[in-house]
């Protein structure tokens, strides 16, 4: 019989997981609101110099990518995805300028759900497509004041950030643990270093801008990142990419609290449509996947993140051989499709991003290695 002392652990070991995801949902969004703050100063792209520039520190120390053994293949694969993370993030910032944190965060967010949507047949993932088109429409319809500059380079951000999962799908395949997206973030980097030198100089940084910019760089991809990496060892994938639906929500709320962006009434169902279609869409493939083995540790990308939201894939078991040679096992893992920043910095390293994965135990009893995917 299991006394309360003895309930009391597992009980908060069982919710350990959910509040580390819901802080790294917040974090992620705060990030990105404080990174707002300092449009005025430096602009969208001086902020997001500043948060790629922490984004690669982080993730480089993270993932240590060794370039020099990089293949061409690899490095054309990891170039294209620096591109891609560094188009997502500015466009995002972007957007979130024009049209605020909520409508610009919400936007972004049909990315992972069409790349999920797009891989199915089932009947329910349908009627979710339509639902979510359906919010879209209500959410870009014209009006007097729609802002389409703002609406398009949301949406860019959006298959920017299908384009960051898609790709991720081919590193992963490629290259072992997190070394692919780590070069990316390190690459996208270092692209931004005279891009952003220009915009310091042309607009010269207070210290309250710099602040800001840097608790971006700091909220929305090194918290989320280690929050998720952390959280996906306590829940399973499926439940992960859940409660991802929750980022354009606690965006529009800290767009509201924070920023003081309020929303009409219209656009509040518009979100509530979006983010129903992902949860239900995210709960029907969990549902299909779990009959065939635990899901623990399994997640996709997509943050918010960073904002660096990657699934796992098949994975490749290297190994060297004495004379150095790179040898190669490719080995099919299940796949767990979420609906979402991070897996955050991870899924999205922007939010955001931003979704990563962790591997548990193989049947036979070996271990595989942890992998997180730096997600916006």
């Amino acid at each position: 019989m299991t006394s309360a002392t003895d309930a009391s652990p597992a009980r908060d070991a069982g919710l350990a997981g959910p509040a580390m995801m819901l802080g790294a949902a917040l974090s992620n969004q705060f990030g990105a609101a404080a990174g707002t703050l300092a449009f005025g100063v430096i602009g969208p792209a001086g902020v997001v110099a500043v948060r790629q520039w922490i984004a690669g520190l982080v993730l480089v120390a993270t993932g240590r990518p060794r370039w020099r053994s990089f293949t061409w293949a690899q490095r054309r694969l990891v170039l294209l995805l620096a591109a891609v993370y560094g188009t997502m993030n500015l466009s995002l910032y972007t957007a979130i300028g024009r049209l605020g944190l909520g409508l610009a965060v919400t936007l972004e967010f049909l990315g992972p759900l069409a790349v999920a949507l797009a891989t199915s047949r089932r009947r329910t993932d349908l009627a979710c497509a339509l639902v979510a088109g359906a919010g879209v429409v209500a959410l870009t319809r014209p009006r007097p004041a729609t802002d389409y500059a703002g609406i398009g380079l949301a949406l860019l951000a959006a298959a920017c950030w299908a384009g960051y999962i898609l790709l991720n799908r081919q590193i992963g395949r490629r290259l072992p643990g997190a070394q692919g997206p780590a070069a990316a973030a390190g690459a996208s980097a270092l692209v931004f270093v005279p891009v952003g030198t220009v915009v310091l100089i042309r607009h010269p940084p207070t210290a309250g801008a710099l602040a800001c910019a840097g608790a971006a760089g700091v909220l929305s991809s090194a918290v989320p990142f280690l929050l998720d990496l952390l959280a996906l060892r306590r829940v399973p994938a499926g439940y992960f990419g859940i409660f991802m639906s929750v980022h354009p929500v606690l965006a529009a709320l800290i767009g509201l609290v924070v920023l003081g962006q309020p929303l009409s009434w219209e656009a509040w169902l518009s979100i509530a449509a979006i983010v129903a279609a992902n949860a239900v869409s995210a709960a029907v493939r969990s549902a299909a996947v779990r009959p065939h083995g635990d899901d623990h540790g399994r997640a996709d990308g997509g943050r918010p993140g960073d904002p660096g939201r990657a699934e796992p894939l098949a994975e490749h078991q290297v190994r060297e051989d004495g004379a150095g040679q790179r040898l190669e096992q490719g080995q099919q893992g299940g796949r767990a499709r979420g609906g979402g920043p991070q897996a955050a910095e991870e899924e999205r390293i922007g939010h955001g991003g931003g979704a990563g994965a962790q591997r548990g135990q193989q049947a036979d009893g070996r271990e595989r290695r942890p992998e997180a995917h730096a997600a916006r």
